[in-house]
């Protein structure tokens, strides 16, 4: 298993440039904003063309009836609200996206609504028509499903957490509990939940996945809700079944429901609500750059990129992380843009060539 454990405890803060782009308006989209609702938690899909973008979203604070729309130039326009199932209406919690396919190759997109139970619609037609939302078994949880992976068997893994008040739908609040379930139909049927990790003094939740380069390894970067410590990682190297002990990451890549894309060139990029203890940029959209290996050996990565100024702190993030054929990234949240207003969904482009020739002028 990883050796991560072994490495020293890393530092609250960071020591890696950071680039500043919030106040660069032209990068900025506005995917909805409406007055006098809050809007929140988008997730996004890119489609197979490269250029087909697909945002869920609720009205409400992670809950609240969930709002689709679609873009066909990669995120720089946006569809109105399209029409979807009326029980969309009733979902309790933060709908996720998630592109799956079956063994034979048929495609499908998955939105999952979670709390008691965790309930799934499915599309087989990217994304133009919905089945309602259905339950997946007898068990709930938070931030269904914070990732999903495919697996070499092709199985998929989905993952999500729970603090004991959902998992069976009549708990109390309790220890964090990150688990997976798995499906070997192309998503359309789930096994029942099993635990991933837990840890005794820290709160783990709301998992982002992402597979080494040599595809021998899967990482699951952690948010750690006590705020006693910085985010954690944990390494499976036998695909799901065993897991590392969990250990804290840099200050670098503290923060909250980290959304993970490798860009063209093989680097890593990272996505998050900035929650580290040491940051000029605390509660800011921001991501982060480096490597894989990075992950492994607990470096604090290249840089950091503050995305947007979220007004309200701590109130931003749970976002889509895109990678287009052309290299832009495409990284699609809801942040404060005025301080007494409710959120608004927005997305900002940006490539690594514009990052490296920043950090250059930085230098």
């Amino acid at each position: 298993m990883n050796d991560a454990s072994n490495r020293h405890a890393p530092p609250r803060g960071y020591s890696i440039p950071l680039v500043d782009l919030a106040e660069e308006k032209s990068r900025q989209v506005v995917v909805d904003r409406e007055p006098g609702q809050y809007l929140g938690h988008p997730s996004t899909v890119l489609l197979r063309d490269g250029k087909t973008i697909l945002v869920a979203y609720p009205k409400g604070h992670g809950r609240g009836a969930i709002v689709l729309k679609r873009s066909t130039d990669g995120g720089r326009t946006w569809s109105e609200r399209l029409p979807v199932p009326e029980n969309w209406a009733t979902s309790l919690e933060t709908p996720t996206l998630h592109r799956v396919c079956d063994a034979e190759g048929h495609e499908r997109i998955i939105l999952f609504s979670g709390l008691y139970p965790i309930r799934m619609a499915v599309s087989e037609d990217e994304g133009h028509t919905w089945t309602p939302l259905r339950p997946i078994g007898n068990f709930g949880g938070i931030v269904a499903m914070g990732d999903v992976i495919r697996l070499k068997s092709g199985a998929w893994m989905a993952l999500f957490h729970d603090d004991g008040r959902y998992l069976d739908g009549a708990g109390q609040p309790g220890a964090f509990h990150v688990y997976k379930i798995l499906s070997r139909d192309g998503g359309l049927t789930w096994s029942a939940p099993e635990v991933v990790t837990t840890h005794p003094s820290a709160h783990l939740c709301e998992p982002g996945a992402v597979r080494s380069p040599d595809g021998s390894q899967i990482a699951l970067l952690l948010r750690e809700n006590s705020r006693k410590h910085n985010a954690m990682i944990v390494f499976s190297e036998d695909e799901g079944e065993s897991w590392s002990e969990p250990v804290e990451l840099p200050g670098s890549l503290t923060g909250d429901r980290h959304v993970a894309r490798y860009a063209p060139d093989g680097r890593l990029v990272v996505v998050f609500r900035d929650m580290a203890h040491e940051t000029p940029t605390w509660g800011d959209f921001v991501a982060w750059v480096g490597t894989y290996d990075d992950l492994v050996t607990g470096r604090e990565g290249q840089c950091r990129i503050r995305l947007l100024d979220n007004t309200k702190r701590a109130d931003c993030g749970y976002a889509g992380l895109e990678v287009l054929p052309d290299s832009t990234l495409v990284a699609t949240t809801y942040y404060h843009f005025e301080e007494r207003e409710p959120p608004i969904v927005c997305s900002v482009r940006f490539t690594l060539a514009e990052i490296d020739a920043r950090l250059a002028a930085q230098a």
